[in-house]
């Protein structure tokens, strides 16, 4: 198949969505596929526009047998929902000579565009309308749910609007795919028929991501040692996570000089975390840039506890992409959700980790506490054992693969492949 891809992150970004396109591409790639990339310049999480591609406009490489076509946009340096919506539209409008170049010169069987910025369908919608392709939408995160639920805007008729781009282009959509069962139900919800849906969960490569010894950690390279307690975050610092809990349960802990809490990552929220700790004069709080992948198993050994953290509002609007990770690297985790949400359900069923309540400070300590003075082997042992067993990079992209054959070939068999939650058990 001759497959376009299209979204704002893409590699060489080590966090977030852009890491997971660039494996899907590459993958099907791999496969034997021709994949195209349409993307912008990469600048996540720093907000800062990568040095290589610095004074770049539009730039066209060649990775991982993809074909990449990016272009410029605007990165504020202070973000906030103004300077946000300026940003995707600067994208939007800098790929309109991309877009017309695609238009004139090639014919794909599939476009596909990975949500958000959920307005970008329109692009992809056009073409698939005037080449005949089938148009697929795959939704990383609910980006207009999130905004209206975590009041990041606060203006109805603004949300209004955008509910309806998004339905809109949900609607005209082939075919869409979601991460996760709950935003499979909330795309159900806007009114997507069922049998247009499937979910694809962010796969992690367990073969390069796997358990080591503290021994065989960073921890000696980040000035720790052995003996700490290592709480760790490893991250996008972004609003949603809400990471001033953290800073807060930092604060019980003063008296243990023992336990450390690291914070591994950048975002837009980081400048205001830092300063947070400083106020609160948080010296158990220690930050350290992200990790390239080769170090990931490393980064991840050094931890005695993770922390997987979501604002209430979000908890079941989004699938977490730093828990595969954490998982394949057999790691116990400590999770904010809320009950009968998709993910609390995975992680309790399956006993993956502890799960505390969201924004709340004491259940946050509480979970800690529990973390540091329990025999965690079940919850690792079962952490790896669910990665291989469901988020393994060849199984979620064979799945992926052959939703997209069945796209091309018969539209009207498109069948919905959820993975049944009763079937995540895995026996202790």
């Amino acid at each position: 198949m001759r497959i376009l891809i299209y979204g704002i992150n893409y590699d060489p970004e080590l966090t977030g969505i852009g890491k997971y396109t660039s494996q899907m591409a590459e993958w099907l790639a791999g496969s034997n596929h021709e994949v195209s990339m349409i993307t912008g310049m990469p600048y996540y999480p720093e907000w800062k526009v990568n040095e290589a591609y610095r004074g770049k406009l539009w730039h066209t490489e060649r990775k991982g047998g993809v074909r990449i076509y990016r272009s410029p946009l605007y990165v504020p340096k202070k973000i906030n929902t103004p300077k946000r919506i300026l940003h995707e539209f600067s994208f939007l409008l800098g790929l309109l000579p991309i877009w017309l170049f695609t238009l004139c010169q090639r014919k794909y069987d599939i476009v596909m565009y990975v949500s958000p910025p959920f307005h970008l369908g329109m692009w992809p919608y056009l073409y698939a309308k005037l080449r005949g392709a089938k148009f697929v939408t795959h939704v990383q995160d609910p980006q207009v749910d999130a905004a209206k639920d975590l009041g990041m805007i606060k203006s109805a008729g603004l949300l209004k609007w955008m509910f309806r781009i998004e339905n809109f282009i949900l609607k005209s959509s082939d075919a869409v795919s979601t991460i996760s069962p709950g935003m499979l139900k909330k795309i159900e919800k806007k009114g997507i028929p069922s049998s247009k849906i499937s979910v694809i969960f962010n796969s992690v490569d367990t073969n390069s991501i796997f358990p080591l010894l503290k021994e065989q950690s960073l921890a000696r390279e980040f000035d720790l040692s052995l003996d700490d307690k290592v709480i760790l975050y490893s991250g996008n610092i972004g609003e949603k996570q809400g990471l001033e809990y953290l800073i807060e349960a930092s604060k019980r802990f003063r008296d243990r000089p023992e336990v450390k809490f690291v914070i591994v990552g950048s975002g837009a929220f980081k400048e205001k975390l830092l300063a947070l700790s400083q106020q609160e004069h948080c010296s158990n709080v220690l930050f350290f840039p992200l990790q390239p992948n080769e170090k990931l198993s490393e980064l991840m050994a050094m931890a005695d506890v993770h922390l997987v953290l979501q604002k209430q509002q979000a908890s079941d609007l989004l699938m977490p992409s730093k828990l595969s990770t954490i998982l394949a690297a057999g790691g116990c985790p400590i999770v904010s959700a809320v009950p009968d949400t998709s993910l609390y359900k995975i992680i309790d069923e399956n006993r993956l980790g502890i799960v505390v309540k969201p924004e709340c400070v004491d259940t946050l300590c509480e979970g800690i506490e529990t973390a540091l003075t329990s025999d965690l082997k079940v919850y690792k042992l079962n952490a790896r054992r669910f990665a291989e067993n469901y988020l393994r990079t060849e199984a979620i992209m064979d799945k992926f693969e052959n939703n997209l054959i069945k796209i091309v070939r018969s539209p009207a068999s498109i069948k919905r492949e959820l993975v049944d939650e009763n079937n995540l058990e895995i026996s202790n």
